[in-house]
Formats: C-alpha cells, structure tokens, sequence
C-alpha cells in the first residue's frame, strides 16, 4: 500500500487533488499535511474526511525538524508538493513569507525526502507543483510559454516559485532524485478562496460591492478548471517521466476585463437581475506593481505524451463555478468572516 503526502492539501487547488486520490485510489493512504493558514480550510473535504484511507496532518513545511519526522513515521511513497504562499499583491507587501514557506519549505521537504528515499529511488516520486508566472512577461501575441522558455519572473512570488523550482531540478541532478515538476496557468472553480479574481467578483456582486479591476483590465491569462489540473496531476504522477517537466494550461486565453463582464452578465442572469446591473459595480484601480501583461501556456507536450487535455471551456466552467458559489453561500461567508477559521483553529490547537 503506497503512502502518499499532498502538502497544501487544504488549500484550492489541494484539496481537489486530495479528493481525487483519495477517492480514486483507495489502494493508497493519503496524508494531507497543511498548515492551515488563511487559505487552507478543511471545510473543503468534509466529504472525505472520514475515508478510512485519508489523514490529515497540521504542520508547517517550514519546520525542519517537524518534516523529518513526519518522513521517519510515515515512510512515504510520493510527495506531491503543492503548499505554497501563491498571492502575487501579499508576496509584494511581504516577499519573506514567500521565501520561507516557496523556497525553504521546499528545500525541507527535497532534504527529508533525500534521506527517506536513499537508498530505494526506485518507485518513488516527488512531484512539485509550480506557476506558469516563472516564466515572466509574453511580448509577442502569437507566442507561449513552452517547457524550455527561459525563466523571467517578475515578482516575488514568482521568483520563489523559480527558485523552488531550480532546487528540485538540482536535487534530481545532484542527488537522482526522482522528480518531476509541472508548471500550470491560473485555475479557478469550486472552493477558490476569495482573494482571487473569480471568487472576489462573485462575492461582491452578490453583496452589491464595488469589484475592483486593476488598470484597463487588459492583462490577458489562460484560465484552466481546478478539476482538469487535479486530473492533469493524477496523470503527471502516474506517468509523467522522472526529471522531466510538464505545462498545464488550458489553451483559455481571456482579458481580466472580459472575465469581469462574463461574470457580471452570468451572475444577473442567475440572480434575476436586471441586464447591467452589475456592470455598475466595475470600479477600475491603480495597477498592481510589476503586473505582467500576458500568461500563454502551451500544453502541447502533456497532450501529446501522456493523452491529458481539459475537459472544458472557460464559459461552461465559469457557469459551474457560479452555480457552485450560488449554492454555497454559507462556505463563502465564512471564508470571507473568517468565522471558518475558528472552529479548525480551536480543533487543532493542542495537537
């Protein structure tokens, strides 16, 4: 029976990687390993977290110590690595954090796996989970980011996450080993926690505030549904070749302002609205420092090598999204209170 750690597994995009091992792989033990911070929140996986093959661990990647003898007692298989500070503006204001927990959490975690797996490489695996935004700026409207496109980033959360990638390259280098890392563009979906474009517009429009769009709204992202990464991750694990790397995209390139307006139009139309009622609310503000203009993936290597492709376009996932925000309300609230805090908080305060 292999042991599985998902780090960041309360978060967004973890906590649909958990539920997809979790449930499709009753074989494996997984273990959940978060820190709870204020993005991770085990309300995600309520419906999972009694399986007899699940567990959940909090702890902070960025103690040594505490990852060393997670790694001693759990004797683990694969590591799929996805905890991560991932805010571009709070990696602005606060770029140690992003240092701590991106780049040395990582180093942690590459170090514990190294001495666990010295002397049996052979069936292990260390999958870490990165950002297209290494990559930097796109200049040329016909072009992509590809696997072999020189690293670029332009903030301190992206030049963490190329950092931390750069150390899981070398310890495959330098010590075999067995990694592999994908770099994905901007997920979003169910659960996405409201500081990010998407859930942030939904929550305002529904609460009649003004929704925030950075310059003209013309920075342009792919956008890839969470359940497709979660997907994409399954099958890099599973047969993704060790020491290669993998983009993730979803070939949905969209303007900021044009989302905002999908979703405005989206979200009267469900609420019963009259048609531009929330298009008032549009409140343009001063540009993010450093904000790239364009993110491209080209995800044409896992396609072709592993047979991985999006299930869906972004109109079909936005509308899953909405309805999934609609009739979870009280999920939003909490997050956007912080009552949902409180409770794990308490919960796990002497353990």
């Amino acid at each position: 029976m292999k042991k599985i750690l998902i780090t960041g597994g309360a978060g967004f995009i973890g906590s649909h990687v958990v539920r997809l091992f979790v449930t499709k792989y009753p074989q494996y033990q997984i273990v959940n390993l978060d820190k709870l911070t204020y993005a991770g929140n085990l309300a995600n996986l309520t419906d999972i977290e009694n399986a007899p093959n699940y567990t959940f661990v909090k702890g902070d990647i960025v103690d040594a110590d505490f990852i060393d003898n997670l790694f001693t007692e759990h004797q683990f298989d694969g590591v799929i690595h996805l905890a991560a500070e991932s805010h571009v503006d709070r990696s602005i204001t606060d770029p140690m954090a992003f240092v701590m927990t991106n780049v040395i959490g990582t180093c942690n975690l590459l170090n514990a796996a190294k001495t666990s797996w010295k002397d049996k490489m052979e069936g292990k695996r260390f999958y870490h989970v990165s950002t297209d935004e290494v990559y930097g700026e796109l200049h040329n409207p016909e072009e992509f980011f590809l696997e072999t496109t020189p690293y670029d980033p332009r903030s301190p959360y992206s030049a963490s996450k190329a950092s931390s990638d750069h150390f899981v390259r070398a310890y495959g280098s330098t010590y075999k080993l067995p990694v592999v890392i994908t770099n994905c563009s901007n997920n979003y979906g169910p659960n996405h926690f409201p500081e990010k474009l998407l859930p942030l517009i939904i929550h305002n429009i529904l609460h009649n505030k003004p929704l925030p769009v950075y310059g003209k709204g013309e920075n342009v992202r792919d956008w890839l549904f969470v359940v497709d990464h979660a997907r994409a991750i399954d099958t890099v694990f599973h047969d993704g070749k060790i020491g290669d790397t993998y983009n993730i995209g979803g070939f949905n390139e969209w303007k900021n302002i044009d989302i905002v307006m999908l979703v405005c139009k989206t979200m009267d139309e469900k609420l019963g609205r009259e048609a531009g009622t929330s298009e008032k609310l549009i409140t343009y503000v001063t540009d993010r420092a450093g904000h790239d203009l364009r993110y491209a993936i080209d995800a044409t290597k896992i396609m072709n090598e592993l047979g991985w492709k999006p299930s869906l376009q972004f109109e079909e996932g936005l509308e899953k999204t909405v309805d999934w925000f609609l009739n979870n309300q009280e999920w939003l609230d909490n997050v956007t209170s912080g009552n949902y805090q409180k409770y794990y908080t308490e919960m796990y305060t002497n353990r």
